[in-house]
């Protein structure tokens, strides 16, 4: 019998998590608030696919089946046989809780709920049900099809069982499993974040030009793109939610948000999705 994989969100991470699955032959469901978003996240994968296709990664037959893999739904209830559960929803603590609530009352008893939060507290997630021992977190990067890095997060509770049980996952989905304990932005935004924080600091104290700045850390750090377009990649709202988990985690000064990165987000200038943010789009 194919294990079903349950993803919640249809955004850039929930979509691509779905298309990752069901390419490793998982038959997967996609829950999401309005079939608006559902439909956006599958034509995302659509694109995606066909991209393959075109470069001859891939048959058109094979296109298919996989999309044929994946079923869209709006009621959190058809995720009860899922034998796996990964949250893509809002990087914010009480949607999070809530989806957890829901999730544990809903998800049969052996299943595990993982979560793609890239600095939330998976031991905070995991309080929140009746089974602490099965959550864990599951931090894809972004583009998700392309990326190999999954970083997997132990919350207090986390059994080992749990560990074993997602890293085997993990590598079945083509993916290579790192793992780290639960701490403010695990170790992948502990070190990134703070790296495009400072950067912005440079462009806002005047040191360089915003070129300048990406073209130092490029060319001289070999970064195939440079801290300011990454953040504008990101998305600047989401690099500011990271840098305010690890300045109230740690309560250390050195993770204060740059002033101009707070000024960016109040004016809607959100990067890439936006049109615009520290670069025009």
């Amino acid at each position: 019998m194919t294990q079903t994989f349950g993803v919640i969100g249809a955004g850039t991470m929930g979509n691509g998590i779905a298309q990752v699955a069901a390419r490793a032959g998982f038959s997967v469901i996609v829950r999401d608030v309005a079939e608006e978003f559902l439909a956006r996240g599958m034509k995302s994968i659509d694109k995606s696919l066909q991209r393959d296709v075109d470069k001859e990664r891939l048959t058109g037959e094979e296109k298919q089946s996989i999309i044929g893999r994946i079923r869209t739904t709006t009621e959190m209830t058809d995720l009860r046989d899922a034998s796996i559960v990964v949250e893509a929803a809002t990087e914010e603590l009480n949607i999070k809780r809530e989806i957890f609530k829901t999730l544990d009352a809903i998800a049969n008893d052996n299943a595990v709920l993982a979560s793609n939060t890239s600095s939330i507290s998976i031991t905070k997630l995991g309080a929140v049900t009746n089974r602490p021992e099965k959550v864990i977190g599951m931090h894809f990067m972004n583009p998700v099809p392309v990326m190999k890095l999954v970083e997997i997060i132990r919350g207090a509770a986390t059994s080992d069982e749990t560990y074993q049980q997602v890293h085997a996952l993990t590598q079945k989905l083509g993916k290579i499993p790192l793992e780290c304990h639960d701490s403010p932005g695990f170790i992948s935004n502990r070190v990134l974040m703070p790296m495009i924080n400072e950067a912005i600091f440079a462009l806002y104290e005047g040191v360089a030009s915003r070129e300048s700045i990406d073209g130092i850390m490029k060319l001289g750090m070999n970064h195939p793109m440079g801290p300011l377009t990454l953040a504008d990649f990101i998305g600047l709202d989401v690099c500011l939610a990271i840098m305010n988990v690890l300045h109230d985690g740690f309560g250390d000064s050195k993770y204060r948000p740059c002033p101009l990165l707070k000024r960016y987000v109040d004016a809607g200038w959100l990067g890439r999705k936006s049109g615009r943010g520290f670069y025009e789009y």
